[in-house]
Formats: C-alpha cells, structure tokens, sequence
C-alpha cells in the first residue's frame, strides 16, 4: 500500500499558512474535502466544540453517523495532545490557545478498501493568559472513518 494524499501534511499546512503561501498546494486540495477555523480560549471544550462545529457545518462528518463523529473527535484529542505537550488541558493549568485549525477528509491510500480518513491540525499559540506570554505550538491528529 502505498500513500498517495498526503492528508495530515495539507492538513498542517491550511491550519498555518497564508493564503498566498497556499497557492501552490491548490492543485492537491481538490482531492479532498477541508475547512479551516479559529479558536481561543482557556476551556478545552470550546476548542473540541468549534472544530466539531466547523466539521459539521462544512459537511466534512454526517453528525447521524457515530463512526464519523467518534473519529472527528480521536483526531482533535490527538491533535490536542500536541498542541499541549501531552497533557490535554489548558484552563486548569493556567495556560490559553489562540489556534488557527484545519479539518481534511480524503483517502490517503491508493487502496479504495482503505476507505476515508481525517486529519486536524492545529496552529498557533499557547502560554499564561498574559499578552507576550505564549510561544507556539502545532498538533495533528488522524484517524481512519
């Protein structure tokens, strides 16, 4: 089985670069569906719930189909667990995220068997709730549908 779509790397790179700096990936982006969005706050489940909704929203998962929602969901824990070192919290550590996000569904293997999978990637900063506080950060999660 080879890879063909590279679905976690255009993942990446919606979630952190311009829209100038995407222009020469347009091309592998009409193999896949995808959305981006932003996100901050110190409370975990916001940054869950704005991807979920993006995800929703932009009909990347039918939110009918448990198996779609279940694996949107391991890949933002996944991805999460980047953005913050391994420890999924935020709020309760005193930190906060301001992240940029991108959702892409599509079938990284040549086998149709495979079937579809999706990646999130996050982009952007985490640190002390204080302006001038935060470095950055990036996660990526992915799981097959």
């Amino acid at each position: 089985m080879s890879q063909k779509l590279a679905i976690g790397k255009l993942a990446i790179l919606l979630a952190s670069l311009s829209e100038e700096e995407l222009a020469g990936f347009r091309p592998a982006l009409q193999e896949v569906k995808y959305c981006q969005g932003k996100v901050g706050s110190m409370n975990m489940q916001k940054v869950i719930s704005a991807v979920e909704t993006a995800a929703k929203r932009n009909e990347l998962i039918q939110d009918h189909l448990y198996r779609e929602t279940h694996s949107l969901y391991h890949a933002i824990l996944e991805g999460i667990e980047g953005v913050t070192r391994g420890k999924p919290a935020i709020g309760e550590m005193s930190r906060t995220v301001g992240l940029r996000f991108a959702i892409v569904r599509g079938r990284p293997y040549n086998e149709p068997q495979e079937g579809e999978w999706i990646a999130v990637a996050f982009y952007g900063t985490i640190g002390a709730p204080v302006k001038g506080a935060e470095h950055e950060t990036v996660g990526l999660g992915i799981n097959h549908i």
